[in-house]
């Protein structure tokens, strides 16, 4: 997934909902807090990502998720708030959400300040650490300090269209620096179809022009069964890669069970497809709160340059994950 989808990095660009408590309301102010932990043992498919000097594909602990939000909102009439959001993070190099944001029941919401862009909540399937939901919405390249954000949700029809800059240097992880990027994400709900098509867009400071189109399906009319299917295309003036994805979801009386598969390939010279894979069971023993493990797998190589001009090759192997991710 990270090799044929490696034009994204450039990219850069939502909260997702959380369960949140309301610790104070009066005089039409409201203060809403919520939050997340996840903790996860985990041996990755390919030693892409190092930990510390350690080997990633060896099983080993990582806390992925420790985040406390805060939600306030003041009451401007009976159809619009104007609100301030921000995110205390104890993990990793994010410093999480912070905006200010007006919300209007007619018009949506429009969000100023740190925050992702559209693209963040795209993705399908159910997994947790191997799929396209996990690579989309764990990356920080779809997001920055400098991000208007307009998002609407009328039943049927949803959408979301962002811009993002960083002329203070201050998103070494998401958007180039001097760089303007824009994305938009639209959907449209009937019977049991959910149908989205998405695209994003930015020029960096060496003038490359980034691009990415998606189009996504999901059908939920057979009860307990969810199917879903997406294809992708980036093009960073250098490299084009395409992505085709499956994935399936299943509800037992507790269990949930869900599989996907995404072929990808790309035009660059040498370059092979690769097929990736994952499979994963997830056990409620709480409320909110979710005991899990997952298997996934790709037949990707990783090519590492050596010091003395030797490349080497590594075939990509079977990543495990277990874990437990709560909200409140």
């Amino acid at each position: 997934m990270k090799k044929t989808l490696v034009a994204l990095s450039v990219l850069a660009a939502s909260t997702g909902s959380v369960q949140a408590f309301e610790i104070y309301n009066q005089d039409g102010v409201t203060v809403n807090m919520g939050g997340d932990i996840e903790v996860v043992y985990l041996s990755a498919k390919s030693d892409d990502d190092r930990v510390e000097d350690g080997d990633s594909t060896d099983l080993h602990q990582e806390i992925q998720d420790a985040d406390i939000k805060f939600d306030v909102r003041y009451a401007v009439n009976d159809s619009l708030q104007f609100g301030g959001f921000f995110e205390l993070q104890d993990t990793g190099t994010n410093t999480g959400d912070a905006y200010v944001a007006l919300y209007s029941d007619s018009v949506g919401s429009i969000k100023v300040g740190r925050t992702c862009t559209a693209l963040d909540d795209a993705g399908i399937g159910s997994d947790y650490q191997f799929g396209i939901t996990t690579w989309f919405s764990g990356s920080d390249m779809f997001c920055g300090d400098e991000v208007i954000r307009w998002d609407l949700d009328k039943e049927n029809f949803y959408a979301t269209v962002a811009l993002a800059q960083d002329k203070n240097n201050s998103s070494p992880n998401g958007v180039g620096t001097d760089e303007t990027y824009f994305d938009a994400r639209v959907g449209y709900r009937v019977a049991s179809f959910d149908f989205t098509l998405l695209g994003g867009s930015g020029d960096n400071q060496h003038k490359h022009n980034h691009t990415l189109l998606g189009a996504e399906a999901r059908f939920n009319g057979v009860e307990n069964l969810g199917l879903a299917a997406a294809f992708y295309s980036t093009d960073n003036d250098v490299v084009k890669a395409d992505t085709v994805a499956l994935s399936a979801t299943y509800q037992l009386d507790l269990i949930a069970l869900a599989t996907g598969v995404s072929f990808d390939s790309n035009d660059e010279k040498g370059s092979d497809n690769v097929t990736s894979w994952y499979v994963n069971a997830g056990y409620p023993i709480a409320p909110n709160t979710t005991a899990y493990v997952e298997v996934g797998a790709d037949d990707g190589k990783t090519e590492t340059k050596m010091s003395d001009g030797v490349t080497s090759v590594e075939d990509h192997g079977t990543g495990f994950a277990i874990g437990v991710k709560a909200s409140f």
